[in-house]
């Protein structure tokens, strides 16, 4: 049974499996400069790098490399740290990794050096993830967004944030006690003023951790049109996969079917849709009702519709209600002759495309990846996660709830709705955090981080 996180030595290989020129197994936890004692023949000086044999119990050289001890509580996870750095074969990192465990070492679970730096106190929760998520960035605008996270730029706004919540909440529940005078020092001390600046900059910082989702999780479109206006072939062109069935037959395509790509280092997850038409057909109207359901998450919308459609009914999915970006798209202009472009007319681009010949094709990435770049383009963007967007969201929402109860003169309820908000706050850096969110973010992370 595995020990106490804070009480074990943990190991596990940092680099990748495999043979590269150089590999690192890391150890963090009371017993490591022990186990580095004996595997070395000597105790290493803290942060000196020392070029010495990696040894077996029984004296016979392992390997010759860098060993470098980092001693606790200035280290990263707060405990002694303990790197052997040698030769990137997989069979001598193995050899190193069993020799730690067979001097009482236990193996690391995912994400455990990073939980313990966390659990010690090195970093706060959007830290930890930060690290994640910089490991993962597939673009240089996902890297700077992690490492500002890493660097506790998004940490600093949301703890001056929850400052200004606790601050007001504190003074609303001294007011109390004095209730005689309680409107007086309320209007004195501009609450609603306040509370309204509060708003705003939950605002700005959910708009920036928005944009930051996008960078992190991909930007997702959903392309939506009637039954056989080439939906599913503009799918299989942009993926340049037979991802879904094309046919000449109308509505095919019943259900929702969803690709992802990579464009110049972004990731836009698509869903292709049933036709929107009217039917009688119980399957196809479960697909169209999924089709409307899916537009309201996306990003962007795709409309589709066929060249030869004099008049193509943009009202089948409201689309003059939406206040996301669409895009329209005349497919199959190989069979009317028309050229292949793009035009904007009231804000939103028309392109004209023939997805079959995969003829304008690059001129619909390159309007994507623009909306991508417009919408992740906020200065101090973070690569948030939907934990993050979810607990600002129920901010807002305790924060809304305060201005109404203040306007109705409930002091109790406004000072109510600001402990929660603050609470949700403390979710985000981890302040407050149960076990089982913390089992589910580290549990993601690379075994060695």
């Amino acid at each position: 049974m595995k020990q106490d996180n804070l009480i074990s030595t943990i190991t596990a290989l940092a680099t990748p499996v495999g043979q590269g020129s150089v590999g690192i197994v890391r150890l963090s936890g009371p017993s490591s400069l022990n186990i580095a004692k004996k595997m070395l023949g000597f105790e290493p000086k803290p942060r000196y790098a020392h070029y010495t044999d990696f040894l077996r119990n029984d004296g016979s050289v392992i390997d010759k490399g860098i060993a470098l001890f980092f001693n606790g509580p200035d280290s990263f996870t707060g405990e002694d740290i303990i790197e052997f750095q040698g030769h990137g074969g997989a069979t001598i990192m193995y050899e190193i990794l069993n020799e730690t465990v067979s001097l009482g070492a236990e193996l690391a679970e995912p994400g455990e050096f990073s939980k313990r730096a966390f659990l010690n106190g090195k970093i706060d929760l959007v830290q930890a993830e930060a690290i994640s998520d910089l490991i993962d960035a597939n673009s240089k605008t996902a890297a700077d967004s992690a490492m500002r996270s890493l660097k506790g730029e998004f940490s600093r706004r949301i703890n001056n944030l929850n400052k200004k919540v606790i601050d007001l909440r504190v003074f609303l529940e001294a007011t109390i006690d004095f209730s005689d005078e309680e409107i007086d020092f309320i209007e004195e001390n501009q609450v609603s003023s306040k509370i309204k600046s509060i708003h705003a900059e939950i605002l700005s910082i959910y708009q920036a951790s928005q944009s930051g989702s996008v960078l992190r999780e991909g930007f997702s479109i959903a392309i939506v049109g009637k039954p056989n206006a080439g939906k599913s072939s503009l799918l299989n062109a942009l993926t340049e996969e037979n991802s879904a069935i094309v046919t000449d037959i109308a509505g095919t395509t019943r259900d929702l079917v969803r690709e992802s790509i990579i464009v110049n280092g972004n990731i836009i997850n698509i869903i292709d849709t049933a036709g929107l038409h009217e039917t009688d057909d119980s399957v196809e109207k479960e697909g169209i009702k999924r089709a409307r359901e899916a537009t309201e998450k996306v990003d962007l919308v795709i409309f589709v519709f066929d060249a030869r459609d004099i008049s193509p009914d943009r009202n089948l999915l409201k689309l003059q209600d939406m206040t996301k970006p669409i895009i329209y798209v005349k497919n199959k202009v190989d069979l009317t002759q028309e050229d292949i472009g793009i035009k904007t007319i009231k804000d939103n681009a028309y392109i004209s495309i023939s997805a079959k010949n995969l003829a304008g094709i690059d001129i619909l990435l390159n309007t994507l990846i623009t909306h991508i770049e417009n919408k992740s383009s906020l200065e101090g963007v973070y690569l948030a996660r939907k934990r993050h967007i979810e607990a600002l969201n129920k901010t807002m929402s305790s924060i809304e709830n305060a201005r109404k109860q203040l306007e109705m003169g409930s002091i109790e309820l406004v000072a109510e709705d600001l402990r929660s908000a603050s609470q949700y706050l403390s979710q985000i850096t981890g302040e407050f955090s149960s076990d089982d969110l913390l089992g589910e973010i580290f549990s993601s992370f690379c075994i060695g981080k």
